[in-house]
């Protein structure tokens, strides 16, 4: 859906001017979303005054607009919705979808009496089918729907019916998300495979015949009562019984299913059996309308269909391959993500105990699906489950384990209890992962560098300063390049308080209004926390995920003028009502906007684009650019489908090379590049095939040799027993038989394609020596070394960064890029790291000069968050790099040049040289831009540089030594031992460089009043 309309408002616009087209779809979005939140608002505030639609007075009607007008525009200024407002994202639309379903509701409450009242609920159903191809968000609105139903339909209200609607409330959301959603089109799935594989009927033909057997139901149970009393019924029964007949399908899990579906097919015969008489006429609307309501779901959810269309004319951008509707299953499952326990599960420390082998995995293959694999799921011991799981993940490729342990204070091996457990979920989950961010959004927020729980970074600020420093230290002491981040926005509790005020005033003056906000609330906030099970250590900031519960409280603090008018008014205040909707948009949404502008302003900001657009232009004619995650991903992608950049170059994502599918698309010819060939077919890469692939010595190659990486390759494509290893299980697999392997080069084939200068032709090595340093690669790696070993250096290999699959010494800069080249990097001798890769200088500086774009950074006033600042400083690191590279040449008049053109384009404002950031980083690149303006022969420039830097390092340390010791956490303790050291190192360079150190030395200070570093537990 969301790209159905996004390709609408694309039309009008140029392919260079596509983004623009999609973010104002989003702003529209959002806009609207605050309109259905103006009239949300009024409508319960008018119900305050009067429950009949009565006239209200003048002072009232300017209060119940006012309330609309305080609570929707702070949500405008609220810093989660703000910033999703207009990006090309689904957060924006999703908020309006949840907004005009919560709104429609209100409006059927309104004519719930009247004859065709009830269109409203099929408006709903609609909406959420079709809000189901933007985001999963509107789902979680049933509840609170329910009890507005409830609350409408019901002669007499009770707490205990009250719960049972909510209890409905949740079976419904369940039955929705579960049968609806996922199951339905599991079973057309396998539908789809019996009638290709067993009828010989072409693709689509069971996804068709299922999906119009059931609407066709839906329809004559419209029409004949009696019918339709089972159509839902017979819909549920078929998501359960079918699964139970497929390939693979144990004995009693089949009899299970099949016994539950007869159950559900016989609950009219049970509900007669106890005596209640079933009248048919009276059933006649409330069948009609069930029945109405799931036909326009499965319409609504219809949209997906397009996925399957779009997958099947191959684009470019495939994700997934959804071209069959078994793949449709996998996608809509999101099963690349894996799964994650939510009642009861192993923890982080178990590991299986085996892995037991489910359904059959099929794939598409000509004209039949095949047999790809089972799907295996790990089986824990009993004494590593518990219920309500919270430490699960035991995947340390992000750090999830090592942040478990962390947090809880857990040594190597230590299981956790159940007390640590609950511990992590209420001190991460909720405060730190949820509560965290509703006070950024009516609280105020730190800054904008991501927290991982220490009181420095990305913490909620009142800006109430004897509060904050209790809770964060003292934050005068605070360096400045994070006191004066432009994201420090201070809204000393007043959002929160006016909403607060609102609640209680909702609560006192209609109760079960209140009760239906809270639920909304609860649901898009709590309950997602629950749902979610983060673990622990998330890549990026997760807000987004909760503006759905920040919209529920923007409710309350609309209602928070009603609760200020009416103290005014009992105390006669002249002209009351216009003063309390004076003092709370003063107080809430006048603040958040002043305080948030400056760090919402994205006008002129083209950082991704541009970005993209460096790493493009750093590779060679018809090169292979392998990336690693999202970010230095879908802009590329974006750059060469919409704008048309550099669409000769292969741009493959390591992360979805672990899939068969996308294995595939790289075989084909995409845009102006060619396909790339592999060794391995496609059907040893199918599936489960190949995975992993385990190192093995099987004693009869001897391993303190190198062997040809072509040969190997073909070695684990061998599918005889010969070249295989048995488990203790009994299966045989394919093993690695050595971990040292080298890639033969062609010296005439690399001076020809350019992949190495003639100039440096003495350098070029006979063989590409490298080890293995895992032992075990997965597939990803192994499609990787596959696609190298195979190309023999006729195309371009080029990583945007280096990465562990052992030739980084092999690694040439080229702009902002990685090439693998048969010449090794000279042995390190710069002091820091950083520096010592070996680069491309003539090509580099060529790229730089004549095709670096720069996002921005040279156009004053533009905001750049600690994600652009990354992304920033890629671009700014390949100028030093180059620069240092261009001194080691004898070129210090071309490193300057370089050195001058980031000094000039990098303006201080919006990317200072220093600034603190989590291990110091920052502060460590701009030593860099020091070190090589120093070798460069500008000393001058290096000290001025220098000073900044070395001021906010004083900063830092005065900072950690205000802090208590129970704030000091580990990590800053690791950030201020860096701080003393790289302070330590520019006055070593100020004086190896310079005659005159004496500025540089004042107010030198040891670092000794620093809190010692903890001895106990580790702190996160």
């Amino acid at each position: 859906m969301f790209v159905l309309i996004g390709r609408i408002f694309t039309l009008p616009f140029s392919p260079g001017s596509a983004a623009l087209g999609i973010n104002i779809m989003s702003a529209l979005s959002s806009g609207f979303t605050i309109l259905f939140l103006f009239w949300t608002i009024t409508h319960f505030a008018r119900r305050i005054y009067t429950q009949h639609g009565g006239e209200l007075s003048r002072n009232q009607l300017i209060v119940v607009m006012g309330a609309g007008a305080v609570g929707a525009l702070a949500y405008t200024f609220s810093d989660s919705f703000w910033f999703s407002a207009v990006e090309g994202e689904v957060y924006a639309m999703s908020s309006l979808f949840t907004a005009v379903v919560f709104w429609a509701m209100l409006k059927w409450e309104h004519a719930a009496d009247s004859e065709h009242g009830d269109r409203w609920i099929v408006l709903i159903a609609y909406l959420m089918g079709l809000s189901i191809g933007v985001h999963l968000l509107n789902l979680l609105t049933i509840p609170a729907m329910v009890l507005i139903w409830y609350f409408k339909k019901s002669k007499k209200t009770t707490g205990w019916g009250a719960f049972w609607a909510f209890v409905i409330g949740c079976l419904i959301t369940g039955a929705v998300q579960k049968f609806v959603i996922q199951d339905t089109i599991k079973v057309a799935g396998m539908m789809d495979v019996y009638f290709v594989n067993s009828l010989s009927l072409p693709f689509f033909s069971g996804f068709i015949f299922y999906f119009v057997g059931i609407l066709a139901l839906l329809v004559i149970g419209y029409f004949k009562p009696k019918v339709g009393m089972y159509a839902p019924l017979i819909l549920i029964a078929t998501v359960v019984l079918i699964p139970a007949f497929p390939e693979g399908s144990g004995g009693a899990a089949r009899a299970g299913r099949v016994i539950f579906a007869i159950a559900i097919l016989a609950i009219p015969y049970l509900v007669k059996a106890f005596g209640v008489k079933i009248d048919f006429n009276k059933l006649r609307h409330p069948v009609q309308l069930v029945n109405s309501c799931i036909f326009f779901l499965l319409m609504g959810y219809s949209t997906y269909i397009t996925t399957m269309i779009r997958s099947s004319a191959n684009p470019t951008v495939d994700m997934y391959n959804v071209d069959n509707p078994v793949s449709l299953v996998g996608y809509l499952g999101r099963e690349q993500y894996g799964d994650f326990p939510l009642i009861y599960g192993q923890v982080f420390t178990a590991r299986p105990e085996s892995y037991k082998e489910t359904n059959n995995i099929y794939a598409r293959a000509g004209n039949k699906y095949i047999v790809a694999g089972k799907k295996q799921v790990p089986v824990y011991g009993a004494a590593d489950m518990m219920l309500f799981p919270r430490v699960w993940d035991a995947s340390n490729d992000q750090g999830h384990a090592d942040y478990y342990k962390a947090f809880l204070g857990l040594r190597d091996g230590e299981k956790p209890s159940f007390g640590d457990n609950i511990r992590f979920f209420l001190g991460y989950q909720v405060w730190h992962m949820y509560i965290r961010y509703f006070g950024w959004n009516f609280i105020g927020k730190q800054n904008d560098t991501q927290g991982f729980g220490n009181p420095r970074d990305g913490n909620m600020l009142s800006g109430i300063t004897p509060l904050d420093n209790i809770f964060l230290g003292d934050q005068s002491e605070m360096p400045d390049s994070l006191k004066y981040n432009k994201a420090h926005n201070t809204f000393f509790f007043l959002p929160f308080l006016l909403g607060l005020l609102g609640f209680l005033f909702h609560y006192s003056r209609h109760r079960k209004d209140a009760l239906i906000v809270g639920l909304l609330f609860f649901f898009t906030g709590m309950a997602i926390v629950l749902y979610l099970n983060q673990a622990g250590n998330q890549p990026r900031e997760r807000d987004y995920a909760y503006v759905g519960s920040f919209y529920a409280f923007a409710i309350w603090i609309g209602l928070g003028v009603m609760s200020i008018y009416s103290f005014f008014e009992k105390r006669k205040f002249p002209a009351a009502a216009t003063l309390a909707v004076v003092i709370s948009l003063l107080a809430a949404p006048v603040l958040m906007a002043q305080q948030g502008w400056d760090d919402h302003d994205r006008s002129k900001k083209v950082i991704a684009r541009d970005v993209a657009k460096d790493y493009l232009e750093s590779c060679a004619p018809n090169a292979i650019l392998f990336t690693v995650g999202d970010n230095d991903t879908y802009p590329l992608w974006y750059a060469q489908e919409v704008e048309g950049v550099r669409p000769d170059i292969r741009v493959i994502n390591l992360s979805l090379l672990g899939v068969d599918w996308y294995i595939d698309q790289a075989r084909n010819a995409t845009n102006q590049s060619p396909a790339i060939p592999m060794t391995l077919t496609p059907e040893q890469y199918r599936g489960e095939n190949r995975n992993y692939v385990m190192f093995f010595d099987n004693g009869k190659i001897p391993q303190d040799r190198f062997y040809n990486l072509k040969e190997v390759i073909g070695f684990l494509g061998d599918d005889s027993d010969n070249a295989k290893v048995p488990l203790n299980t009994g299966e045989k697999v394919n093993y690695l038989p050595t971990q040292k392997l080298f890639i033969p080069v062609n010296k005439a084939a690399v001076l020809a394609n350019g992949t190495v200068d003639a100039a440096d032709s003495a350098r070029i090595e006979a063989q590409v020596p490298f080890v293995i340093s895992k032992q075990m690669i997965f597939k990803n790696d192994l499609a990787v070394y596959d696609i190298i070993a195979t190309n023999e250096w006729k195309r371009p290999i080029y990583f945007t960064s280096p990465i562990d699959l052992g030739f980084n010494d092999f690694l040439s800069v080229e702009g902002m890029t990685y090439r693998l080249s048969p010449t090794r990097r000279n042995t390190p001798d710069q002091m820091l790291p950083g520096l010592n890769d070996q680069v491309n200088t003539k090509r580099t500086f060529q790229t730089i000069m004549e095709k670096f774009q720069y996002g921005s950074v040279n156009v004053p006033g533009v905001y750049f968050d600690e994600p652009n600042r990354r992304m920033l400083q890629t671009i700014r690191n390949a100028h030093t790099k180059l620069a240092v590279a261009l001194v080691n040449e004898g070129k210090k008049d071309q490193a300057l040049t370089i050195l001058n053109r980031q000094d000039t384009m990098f303006l201080p404002g919006n990317m200072p040289y220093a600034m603190t950031s989590p291990g110091n980083m920052h502060n460590l690149w701009g030593m860099e831009i020091v070190y090589a303006y120093y070798i460069a022969g500008d000393a001058k420039k290096a000290q001025d540089i220098s000073a900044q830097i070395v001021k906010d390092l004083d900063q830092q340390m005065r900072y950690y030594r205000a802090l208590p010791a129970s704030k000091f956490t580990n990590d800053l303790q690791d950030d201020a031992r860096r701080a003393e050291q790289f302070k330590a190192m520019l006055q070593q360079w100020h004086q190896q460089f310079t005659s005159d150190s004496a500025k540089l030395l004042e107010g030198n200070q040891q670092f000794g009043n620093a809190p010692a570093p903890a001895q106990d537990s580790p702190k996160p």
